[in-house]
């Protein structure tokens, strides 16, 4: 493990303060360090640290200085209300948001997706904004944050942004997070009657395992619980980022789900353009034929069992 400063910040300003000086905690500013890239800090930022300190240990960053953000109260903030939806603090667990049942209840493809990061011990640690930081195309997260509408909230030296998920990532590794910038929390907009949701992946294995290909899906359902009103689908592991499909929410809105035939028609249809957006490459854990064929069964599932979630909603109302 290379030598680092570690600060625990506990405040928002200390710790964009922090950040913005380059990796330097008595605020002087850092030279590049050899073979580092311009312009990139040698400061990051530790929420869960189950992605970070492993990079740091195999010797994929360099970094100076780590922030440690989990004594700031507002990054712990799990709050649910019914009119204005979830604060999801950057550094809250996954357990914590798992054993949360309004959360469960109102955000099911969330759950489904942090249920799926690491296991047990794991996600004792991890955050949903550290996986979303740590801007993998494979992350589970991040489909399911698109697909429920997530907001992040970002601070920084000149003040405090909001950028859709789906917007964050940049590349592989790579986010739209500025020097001295960092996620303070995500806001995500409660559920309307008729809504459902969904996140499903496939690996090798079912646990410890990193997602072949993941596909989340959201619909909203008309009061009948016949019509398809919004439709949004998102894939992990397709593109160099999680990739966000608009495509299928303009084919599929006003499309009737009223009987087996006319949701395998809508379904199907949704399959197809997902599959045709994605772009994948091969790589160890799976070819980019396999990942194209993945991307289409996998929308389908997703978008079947979320509009089951929003029938039964309406069922249940």
């Amino acid at each position: 493990m290379q030598a680092f400063d570690y600060v625990a910040a506990r405040s928002v300003e200390e710790a964009v303060s922090l950040l913005s000086a380059d990796g330097d905690p008595s605020g002087r500013a850092l030279r590049q360090a050899s073979g580092q890239a311009s312009g990139r800090s040698l400061a990051r930022v530790l929420s869960g640290g189950t992605d970070l300190l492993v990079q740091m240990r195999e010797g994929q960053i360099k970094v100076k200085l780590v922030v440690d953000i989990k004594p700031i109260p507002e990054l712990n903030v799990l709050a649910y209300d019914p009119t204005t939806g979830l604060r999801l603090g950057a550094a809250v667990s996954c357990f914590h948001i798992r054993r949360e049942p309004t959360v469960a209840a109102a955000y099911p493809g969330l759950i489904d997706a942090v249920s799926l990061i690491g296991g047990v011990q794991i996600q004792g640690r991890a955050s949903v904004g550290g996986n979303l930081g740590n801007a993998s195309p494979a992350a589970d997260s991040i489909p399911a944050l698109i697909v429920h509408e997530a907001v992040c909230e970002i601070a920084g030296p000149d003040g405090r942004r909001r950028v859709p998920v789906e917007d964050f990532c940049t590349a592989p590794g790579q986010t739209v997070l500025r020097k001295g910038e960092f996620l303070v929390q995500l806001h995500i907009p409660p559920p309307k009657p008729g809504f459902g949701a969904h996140y499903v992946r496939f690996t090798p294995r079912n646990e410890m395992d990193i997602a072949v290909v993941g596909a989340g899906a959201s619909v909203l359902l008309d009061e009948s619980g016949t019509t398809l009103r919004s439709v949004r689908v998102a894939l992990a592991a397709v593109a160099p980022t999680p990739l966000f499909v608009p495509q299928v929410g303009a084919a599929l809105v006003g499309r009737s789900v009223s009987d087996e035939a006319s949701l395998e028609a809508a379904v199907a249809e949704a399959a197809q353009i997902a599959q045709a957006a994605s772009h994948p490459i091969s790589d160890v854990r799976g070819t980019a034929a396999q990942r194209k064929h993945l991307s289409a069964v996998l929308t389908r599932r997703a978008l079947r069992k979320a509009i089951e979630r929003a029938q039964k909603t309406l069922r249940d109302a």
